[in-house]
């Protein structure tokens, strides 16, 4: 009996290792140090990278590093400029007011260089606040003294006349015929260190958006100059463009920016005070996306800190694609917003 119940246990030992071996994996198997190896995570895909002008995806997987800085145009944006050349490659656009009342384009190209590109007009200090948030470099016909030391000494890089790229077009008269091949500004703006700068803004989706108020135009007004927009097909058009046909701006989305101004210190050669545009400090920030406006407020606590968007509820996030942002000054210096269903 006693054997009998001996050979019963001894059975029974024989399955259970038997049992636990197959589900194991056997002594050769992935369980073979003695039970089964938990199964390992799948590997996590990273997001991909994004464009810091724009907040796109970088086609392809890539990086959005690059061996030159984001080169900043200064367009000239008056009749006499039409027709602007390469404002379809620019990342971001940003529309300040100069002397007179009228405009001048900082045009940012980062992720897409283009060829010709033009007209090319002179700096101002105003655009220290645009261009030193991502370390930029200066594209540009120059400025007056007191400018080109003020944008020296904040460390911003100038490409100017008798630089890489630039020359006249003959086919047209003086201050509108300076041009440049923004592919050799980028190549002479190479310095072997692939980089990616700062985002600038703060970049999110159409979903992070409150409700806003529905306005499918607006004007931006600077005193002796107007820039109208419609919403259209799912983008921004600016009714009043100087750019080439084909070559405009592709606006997803316009954010207006109200702004102090003050007193560059000097005139131009007619005569005319240059103002400054105060891009420090804070203000009120219209966002205008798919037809609606979302209301709320600015800051930048320097000139070189990246700019932040606020509404009554939290950060404001503006959703990624291609940005027109306009300086308007504030009502008292002659600055407007309208906008409308």
């Amino acid at each position: 009996m006693r054997d009998a119940r001996q050979l019963i246990r001894i059975t029974a030992l024989l399955t259970a290792l038997s049992l636990g071996l197959a589900a194991g994996g056997g002594a050769d198997g992935a369980g073979g140090s003695g039970g089964a190896e938990p199964k390992s995570a799948a590997p996590h895909k990273a997001d991909p990278a994004t464009w810091p002008l724009t907040g796109l995806p970088v086609n392809g997987g890539g990086s959005a590093e690059q061996d030159h800085p984001v080169l900043v145009l200064k367009l000239d944006n008056t009749e006499a400029s039409a027709p602007q050349l390469g404002l379809s490659h620019a990342d971001l656009v940003v529309e300040e007011l100069v002397e007179g009342g009228i405009t001048r384009l900082a045009a940012m190209y980062y992720s897409d260089i283009p060829g010709d590109v033009g007209p090319v007009r002179s700096m101002r200090a105003s655009d220290i606040g645009i261009v030193a948030p991502v370390d930029g470099a200066m594209v540009t016909s120059g400025g007056a003294a007191q400018t080109v030391e003020r944008i020296v000494d904040a460390g911003i890089r100038i490409f100017n006349e008798g630089s890489p790229g630039f020359y006249r077009e003959s086919s047209r008269s003086a201050p509108y015929n300076l041009f440049t091949d923004m592919g050799k500004v980028a190549k002479a703006a190479e310095d072997g260190k692939d980089a990616t700068p700062a985002d600038y803004l703060p970049w999110g989706t159409e979903g992070d958006l409150p409700a806003g108020k529905p306005a499918n135009t607006l004007t931006a007004d600077f005193g002796s100059h107007a820039t109208n927009w419609t919403f259209e097909n799912g983008s921004y058009v600016n009714q009043n463009s100087y750019a080439a046909d084909g070559d405009e701006f592709p606006a997803d989305s316009v954010l207006v920016l109200r702004v102090d101004v003050g007193d560059a210190g000097y005139t131009d050669p007619a005569g005319n005070p240059v103002p400054e545009t105060i891009f420090e400090g804070s203000g009120n920030a219209f966002l205008f996306h798919a037809g609606k406006v979302v209301e709320g407020t600015w800051s930048k606590d320097e000139l070189s800190s990246a700019l932040s968007l606020e509404t009554k509820d939290g950060k404001l996030k503006v959703p990624a694609g291609r940005v027109w942002i306009e300086l308007v000054p504030i009502d008292a210096k002659g600055g407007s917003l309208t906008y409308g269903k």
